[in-house]
Parts: structure tokens; sequence; C-alpha cells
């Protein structure tokens, strides 16, 4: 799986709302904060705005906060407003994807691949990344020393 730069500024200011709760905060702060390009970010939280996961006001008292709590925003949701679903072959989703033959199969490996993203990226919220306190599973999955290796490429 590839995250964007989109989707990766995207969540951190993301995590920036929530750690902020209710308190409107400025896309300069935001920027500023993850250190994020302030164009590029902007142009992120309208997606955002739009997908309706935050809110925006104008104004010397205006910025950008979360659109519910961040218990209820999970790391798909945001993923999904910038990029599209998690999982797309050749720019479909796998169940619309056929394959012949031998190749037959790729379709369930995407299908497999895909519910996979969705047991983790779904169960993630913005409360468990901004409070730093990753469901168990998560933790656990990340104790394993081969998930920190990369595949050696020849």
């Amino acid at each position: 799986m590839r995250l964007s730069a989109r989707v990766d500024y995207a969540l951190r200011a993301a995590a920036e709302l929530a750690v902020a709760g209710s308190s409107p905060v400025t896309a300069v702060q935001l920027a500023e904060a993850q250190q994020i390009p302030p164009k590029f970010l902007e142009n992120i939280l309208g997606q955002l705005r739009r997908s309706g996961i935050i809110r925006s006001q104008r104004g010397p008292e205006g910025g950008y906060w979360l659109a519910r709590p961040a218990e209820q925003i999970s790391l798909a949701d945001i993923i999904r407003a910038i990029d599209g679903p998690l999982l797309g072959v050749r720019g479909e989703r796998p169940e619309h994807v056929g394959y012949q033959g031998p190749a037959r199969s790729l379709q369930d490996v995407w299908i497999a691949l895909r519910a996979s993203e969705r047991s983790i990226l779904e169960q993630v919220t913005l409360a468990h990344i901004a409070e730093g306190k990753l469901p168990e599973r998560i933790r656990k999955l990340t104790e394993d020393p081969s998930a920190w290796e990369s595949p050696s490429f020849i």
C-alpha cells in the first residue's frame, strides 16, 4: 500500500485538530506544527471540509476543527476523503475486476488485501493517534520485528 503525500499531510493535520478539540486552528498553525507546505495544506483542508470531516470558519476567530469527535473519525475516513477507495486495481474496485485462467485468484487476493487494510484503518481513530494509544491489536502488530523490516530488492 502506498500513501500519497496528500494523505500523509491530511492525517497529520487531522491529528493536530484532534488535540486542539473544539478550538479553531488556522491553516498556518497546522502547517507550521507539522511542517507541511501551507498552500498544499489549504487544498487538503478544503477536501476534508467538503467530505464533512472538518469544519471551518473565516475571520479573526476562524480556523479549522473536527466536525465530529476524534473517536468517530477513522484513518480510513480520511484516506477515502483524500484519495478515494482504499484499494483499487487499475482504477476499479477489486470486485469489479475479473481475471481469466491461472490469474483468476488475483481478484480474491485484492479483496483480501482490502479487507486487511480495512481491519486496521477503520479500527484506528484520530483519538488513538492524538493520544498515542493504539488499539492492542495494532500495537501487537508493531511488536513483531519483521514488521519494521523492508524486503530487500535485488
